[in-house]
């Protein structure tokens, strides 16, 4: 089969969305942010919202996603995208808004933000990256590192006695009244990957009823924070990232 013939319509099986730009990624070889991000723009086209919809970029790993989504998207003061995104969906609430996070920028600066946005039930939606660590800056100690996780700042190991329990803030946001759809998923697999999807095009769905927050956390590798190859990381997040942040829906809506 020639190249002509495989490029015709009737023979694509797969084609990058229009939302996203052509700029080619920054990630490093085997991220779950380059995947979060297709799937992301693949969620917007397909709902039809492309001109509708408000992003709010991060600080951290994510900090240049304003230049892959084609969607209007505002850069914010590290961990302060959810009260950015309260402003846009309060002065335009007709249109949809995300931001997308990091751990570090969600979980540790941003906290207050975080929760307060949560608990308040503003109607914006959340997509959370997972990697426990600070992948960026040179592969920090999170507030989500697992106990006994060497790190940059913890070379032998994450211990509670002196850095704390991890936080499960996935969890904590959950029980906040003013979330409406709290899950958690990753993207490593084929067949996950699908799950992740569905899953965010949940969530930007449930934004047009206004009952409160949702929340997608996508538990992901960090190769070169984590040191290991991309097959490897993704073994390991299997094998010890998972047990303590299981996949699965932590709060889904009642059905009326």
């Amino acid at each position: 089969m020639t190249r002509e013939e495989i490029i015709k319509p009737e023979n694509l099986v797969y084609s990058k969305t229009k939302v996203l730009t052509d700029t080619v990624m920054h990630y490093c070889p085997g991220c779950g942010h380059g995947t979060t991000h297709r799937l992301v723009a693949e969620v917007i086209d397909e709902m039809g919202i492309q001109s509708e919809t408000l992003g709010v970029a991060p600080v951290g790993c994510a900090v240049l996603a304003y230049n892959y989504f084609d969607v209007d998207i505002a850069e914010a003061a590290h961990g302060r995208a959810p009260a950015l995104a309260t402003a846009m969906k309060r002065l335009r609430p007709e249109k949809f808004v995300f931001t997308y996070q990091g751990d570090g920028d969600l979980a540790a600066i941003g906290t207050g933000e975080t929760i307060h946005a949560c608990n308040r039930g503003e109607n914006i939606t959340i997509i959370f990256v997972n990697n426990g660590i600070y992948g960026m800056t040179g592969g920090q100690m999170a507030p989500t590192t697992l106990e006994g996780m060497v790190t940059a700042t913890s070379p032998y190991g994450r211990e509670q006695q002196f850095n704390g329990h991890p936080l499960k803030i996935t969890e904590l946001v959950a029980q906040l009244p003013g979330t409406y759809y709290v899950t958690r998923q990753a993207v490593y697999t084929p067949a996950l990957v699908r799950r992740a999807k569905k899953a965010i095009r949940q969530a930007f769905e449930y934004q047009k009823l206004n009952k409160g927050v949702t929340f997608v956390e996508i538990v992901s590798n960090c190769n070169s924070g984590w040191k290991m190859s991309p097959v490897k990381a993704n073994e390991w997040l299997e094998e010890n990232m998972l047990p303590f942040y299981p996949l699965g829906d932590l709060k889904v809506p009642e059905k009326e």
